[in-house]
Order: structure tokens, then sequence, then C-alpha cells
């Protein structure tokens, strides 16, 4: 069997490398970082490449591609530490692609947040709830969140929302307080389990990619950073850490991109394949960014670098979602339901 990228993901990768680097310069992601976390520019040039469509079939206007298509894309998003709302976007359109507001959300002129928190249906078929602090929730124009067994979408149009403070400063953050705001179904309970899986895969993507990113920067640091009249990557500790951020990058990979397959052939197995790498990778993203910034030395903490930034990704992306500990108790219930029905957790 082989597990390489096709020739046309592997085109994919290279050409949203090639855009990503030319616009989205660790010096863009600073601009934005200093005036509110998100890059106007960079969206619209994203948009413009069918990125918020890849997904999307055909018949309604989009690419056609799968979840491992978007794995490869949020990977790179998450290596360029791109000021951009791209995962939430792509989660929304799952389910809003087919609706009123899927040519706009395609064509990028709204925006979607998407959370995992659940909402409380009233009476009268309004929702209410108090959100998690929600990425890009101020900026967003409808939301998408599980409401008991049922997917629902929500106008943010007359909700006030303003942005929040946060340690990520690449990206936005809000809190959303619902009181009894219509909302319309989108989904049933399968609906609901799918997209609890897919944004756990999509923000282990964002981590892969802003991993190996940070892990690249702090090897080309350790080649040419001298103590002792010698590079500092030369001595046996500094190799060490280098090669267990290796292992930990390679391990999210695996586990990312399994998951990706198994989302999008709609595996029985893709619950448990997205907790899976949901919890490899907001342990390992966390280690491989705090082993980058013991290899910097005192330099690493400092502004000027830009391995805090990275690390501060890692922070956010690991809660969004659900954190590790969360998925950790979502996978053990998993298996022993598979246990008390008879299965097997052996593959």
């Amino acid at each position: 069997m082989d597990f390489d990228l096709s020739a046309d993901q592997v085109d994919l990768q290279s050409a949203a490398r090639e855009l990503l680097s030319a616009e989205c310069s660790i010096e863009r992601v600073r601009g934005a970082a200093q005036t509110g976390g998100f890059d106007a520019a960079l969206w619209e040039a994203m948009v413009d490449q069918g990125w918020t469509a890849i997904a999307v079939p055909e018949i309604q206007g989009g690419l056609g591609l799968g979840t491992v298509e978007i794995a490869v894309l949020l990977e790179q998003v998450g290596a360029h530490l791109a000021p951009v709302p791209l995962t939430q976007q792509l989660l929304g359109l799952t389910v809003l692609a087919d609706s009123s507001w899927g040519a706009k959300l395609i064509s990028g002129e709204v925006m979607t947040a998407a959370v995992r928190t659940p909402l409380t249906r009233n009476s009268d078929g309004s929702v209410s709830g108090r959100l998690e602090p929600v990425i890009y929730g101020a900026r967003a124009d409808v939301l998408v969140a599980p409401c008991a067994d049922e997917l629902v979408a929500v106008d943010l149009s007359a909700v006030e929302r303003t942005p929040e403070p946060a340690m990520d400063q690449t990206r936005e953050l809000a809190w959303i307080t619902l009181e009894h705001a219509p909302a319309e179904t989108v989904g049933d309970a399968a609906a609901v389990n799918r997209h609890l899986d897919r944004g756990a895969l999509y923000h282990s993507a964002e981590m892969l990619g802003g991993a190996e990113a940070v892990m690249n920067l702090a090897v080309e640091y350790a080649k040419h950073r001298e103590q002792f009249g010698r590079p500092i990557g030369s001595f046996q500790a500094v190799k060490h850490r280098c090669a267990d951020m290796l292992v930990d990058v390679e391990g999210m990979r695996s586990a990312v991109y399994h998951a990706a397959w198994a989302i999008g052939a709609d595996d029985p197995e893709a619950s448990v394949a997205a907790a899976t790498a949901k919890i490899w990778c907001s342990d390992a993203a966390l280690r491989v960014a705090e082993s980058a910034l013991q290899v910097h030395g005192g330099i690493g903490f400092t502004w000027e670098s830009d391995v805090h930034l990275y690390l501060k990704r890692a922070q956010l992306d690991q809660t969004a979602f659900g954190d590790a500990r969360h998925h950790r108790e979502r996978l053990a219930a998993m298996l022993t339901q598979q246990l008390e029905s008879g299965g097997s957790v052996l593959t």
C-alpha cells in the first residue's frame, strides 16, 4: 500500500507553499499580529486560488477534492502562521455549501466560525449559550455549532461581539454569548460527530505544519550558532533534542494523514483516528515548540525570535475543538463501547 501523497496532492502542496512563501512572510504575519490578526490581502489570494472551495462538490461551485487535500493546505497554513480563518471557513462549508450562505462563503465575502461547545435549544426553537473563545468569532458572519443531536447555523449579524486579547496574536479571538438567537438546523447527530472529527483533524493539521516549521528553525539555528568554537548542533544534548523533535513531527504526520484519509473515506474508525490525531498533535506540537525554544537558548525567549509565535499558536490549536484530555476521554468512551458491543480495539 502506498502511503505517500499522490502526484496531484504533491502539486497542491507545492502550490500552497509557493503562495504562502510569497504572500505570508514572517514580516507579514508580525504586521497582522499588530493590527488584529487578519491579513485581508492573503485571504483574497487564498480565495482566488480556490482554497475555500477545495472540498465543495463541483455541482455546488467547488473543486470537489477531499479531506486529504484539506490537510495538505492546512499543514502549510500552520507552517506559515497564516493569519486567516481558512480552517473555520472549511469547517463551515462542509455543511453550508448548499445553503444560502454557500456562494458567499466560497467567495470569501462572508466568513464562518465553527465551535465544539454545544448550544442549548429553547422551547421557541432558538438557541442560547456562552461559547468558548471563538477563533475569528468577532469577524464571522455565521456560526456553526452543535446543539444536542443537531448541527445548527446561527446568523451572527445581530450578535454583539468584540475581539479579545490573546497570547496568539496572529489570530483573532472573541467571546460569543447567544440569547434566544434564531438558528437553522444544518445537520443531524451524524453531522455533529463529523463536525467534531473534522474540527479535531483540521487543527491537528495546522499543528503539524507549525511543528515542522519551528523544528526546522531550531535545526538551522543549531547549525550556525557556535559555542566553544563549534556549532551547538554538534553537541550530543542538542542532537538528542532535535532527534526527539523529528520523532514527534513524523508521528504527527502519520496521525494527521491517517485521520484525513479515514474521514474522507467514511471509514468506521474515523472518529477514533481523529481523536488519536488530536491527542498526539496537541501534546507533540507543544513539546516541539518548547524544545525549539530551548535550542535557541536565551534569544528564543525574546520578542524578536519567531519561536514564540509558533509556541503560542500551538497553545491555542491544542485547545481548539477539545484538548488532549478531552480526546483521551472521547477515545476511551469509543473503545469501551466497541468492547461492550463485542468488537475489538485491535485492527
